[in-house]
């Protein structure tokens, strides 16, 4: 029946079965090499059975539950990053990347220690956090240098060493380096030696403890064993922690053990069993009593070996420990095996099997495997997840930073093209503007030339000479001038002068002129429109005072207002409607255009210059008096 059992399981074994029972059929194969067929076919059969029971266990869920424990430590740290990785604080998650692979490092697990303080390390980069870079650099390659990975070793120690601003950790950190390039056993001492130091005066203990330890391993290397020993207690004095401290002592035991003095050995081994029982640690217990029935068995006391291995075995049956029952079986038959107690080797396989499925359920450690494993899939989930965010969240900045970017690049555009069109349409006031200012040139270089025609008729050759002298010293004058829109209030009252001489030259009978500019105002400092007021003084002599019977007067006047020059040009001509009666319509034509030209000007030119010129032009109308009186108000514009 139970081989009938065994073949139909066997048949039926499903592909995703990973249960205790399968490890252990392996171990009945393998016992079949070494024992006789009448204990194997048993075994198979105990084996067979096992996987019935799981099965039914499996089907059973509510027939059993393991007791409740507080998870272990690994799982505590995997829940803290879980819930780190569903904030936003990277330096959370960072740090809690850190406290689980230390617990991975406490449990041996080193591969995924090294994955999670390779997350750290990035996300510290990430943040430009130099001074944790630098410590997270080294505890990678700590980790690197346990799985015996020594190129990354020594690279990670060498990237520490750049990293960190603290001095004699850069050493220490390049002493790690040098240590691992090297397979010289004096230059790794004298390295771990210079590590010690460092890290004693610094009060670092932990770190201390691990360089005495290399210390005094480089030593055992060299046969040094006296050194070697005194080294592992330095580093025994100095260590913050319980299980370093058994460590450290075993590894004095193996020294005593290798040198044949297996009373010290085990003294010392009991000693640390001693101290197992007393802090409650049945890991470490059972551990012990592995080690300690190694030396009793190298003692030749192999009853006291046997008692040990099953005080080990018990004690994990007992503490629900299937991986150290599982362990101390093993080594509990084959220590059976060496003494050809065959049959006890096959009892204690069947007595563990016949245990298998109560340890099994009493064993808390699998029940935190699998939550481990499980929130460990949440955290690669959350992590994937955390890419992704961060994938879109970079998208996103980018695409805000081109958005922004064409915003600023069409605001600049459209202000270039504002400012283009600005000048462009300046550009185009102030051509029309000296278009205004030559056409007023014409009628005056016409009129001149009369004038001197007039002299050369009556044949006046000196005043035809003297006029055309003064003549072409205003026009060499007004030409200089004329790109220009504003000139020195100076300048301006020299060229009127200079106009007003050859007018009064041909007319001197019919006007006098007087130019009233006060001494308050600064004729240098002070800018006025180019031969903006030339055409009103014109006006004033050919259309007023040329009619008038006898002499007149033409007073050009220049006031200071506020931040304002008034020019008054006052005739005492026939006036404005007698004048309109007297022209041709040529004569009417011209002064119209003559007015409107002006107007244009000062149009103009308080666009382009953002100013409010203006301009006025009264009849004078009193009791005897007739003329006329322009009034033309110039904001003060001076020389920047």
């Amino acid at each position: 029946m139970a081989i009938f059992l065994f073949l139909y399981h066997l048949v039926k074994w499903p592909c995703d079965w990973v249960k205790p029972g399968c490890i252990h059929f392996k171990y009945a194969i393998f016992t079949a090499g070494i024992i006789t067929m009448r204990y194997t076919v048993i075994i198979c059969c105990l084996a067979a059975c096992l996987l019935s029971m799981d099965l039914s266990a499996q089907k059973r869920d509510s027939s059993y539950s393991p007791r409740e424990k507080k998870s272990s430590k690994v799982k505590k740290a995997a829940d803290n990053l879980k819930k780190a990785l569903a904030t936003d604080d990277e330096e959370n998650m960072a740090r809690e990347y850190e406290t689980l692979a230390n617990e991975l490092i406490n449990k041996g697990d080193y591969s995924k220690a090294e994955d999670y303080l390779t997350k750290a390390k990035s996300i510290y980069q990430r943040l430009k956090r130099e001074d944790k870079v630098a410590a997270v650099t080294r505890d990678l390659a700590k980790v690197q240098e346990l799985q015996e990975k020594t190129k990354l070793a020594i690279e990670n120690y060498e990237s520490a060493a750049k990293k960190t601003r603290d001095s004699n950790l850069e050493r220490a950190n390049l002493n790690d380096a040098g240590r691992l390039r090297t397979d010289n056993p004096q230059k790794q001492e004298a390295l771990a030696q210079d590590n010690a130091v460092i890290f004693e005066k610094e009060g670092k203990k932990e770190e201390a403890s691990n360089a005495y330890r290399q210390v005094a391993e480089s030593q055992v290397l060299q046969n040094n064993t006296t050194e070697a020993i005194g080294n592992f207690k330095k580093a025994i004095e100095v260590s913050p922690d319980p299980k370093e401290i058994a460590s450290l002592n075993n590894k004095i035991a193996g020294v005593y053990a290798a040198g044949n003095e297996l009373d010290k050995a085990i003294a010392l081994s009991e000693t640390v069993l001693a101290e197992a029982k007393k802090g409650g640690d049945t890991e470490q217990q059972i551990d012990q009593l592995h080690i300690l029935s190694e030396y009793y068995q190298q003692h030749k006391n192999f009853k006291h070996a046997d008692m040990l291995l099953q005080e080990a075995y018990n004690l994990a049956v007992a503490s629900g420990n299937t991986g150290k029952a599982k362990t101390s079986a093993l080594l509990l038959a084959a220590f059976y095996k060496t003494q050809n107690r065959n049959e006890d080797a096959t009892r204690t396989y069947q007595t563990f099997l016949n245990n298998l499925d109560s340890i099994i359920k009493k064993d808390s450690s699998l029940v935190d495997s699998k939550l481990f494993e499980v929130t460990e899939e949440r955290i690669k989930e959350l992590e994937k997840e955390k890419v992704l965010q961060n994938e879109l969240m970079q998208k996103k900045t980018r695409f805000n930073y081109f958005l922004i970017g064409s915003v600023v690049l069409m605001t600049l555009l459209l202000i270039f093209i504002a400012r283009a069109l600005s000048a462009i349409r300046i550009k185009n006031k102030k051509i029309a503007l000296q278009s205004l200012r030559r056409e007023m040139n014409p009628h005056f270089i016409f009129n001149s030339l009369n004038s001197v025609n007039q002299y050369i008729a009556e044949n006046n050759e000196l005043e035809a000479n003297k006029y055309l002298t003064s003549y072409s010293s205003l026009m060499r004058n007004v030409m200089e001038n004329s790109g220009k829109d504003l000139v020195p209030l100076s300048v301006e009252i020299d060229q009127l002068k200079r106009y007003l001489e050859l007018e009064h030259q041909r007319f001197s009978e019919k006007f006098d002129y007087t130019i009233d500019l006060p001494e308050e105002i600064d004729a240098e400092a002070i800018l006025i429109p180019n031969m903006l007021i030339q055409p009103h003084l014109e006006n004033a002599v050919w259309h007023g005072l040329r009619y008038r019977p006898g002499k007149g007067k033409l007073l050009l006047q220049f006031q200071k207002k506020g931040k304002t020059i008034v020019v008054i040009i006052t005739d005492d001509g026939i006036g404005i409607a007698q004048s309109r009666l007297l022209k041709t319509d040529n004569q009417k034509q011209y002064q119209s255009r003559g007015i409107s030209n002006t107007m244009e000007r000062i149009g103009l030119l308080n666009k382009v210059y953002k100013t409010e010129i203006s301009l006025k032009i009264e009849e004078i109308k009193e009791e005897n008096i007739t003329g006329t009186r322009v009034i033309i108000n110039v904001p003060i514009i001076t020389k920047r």
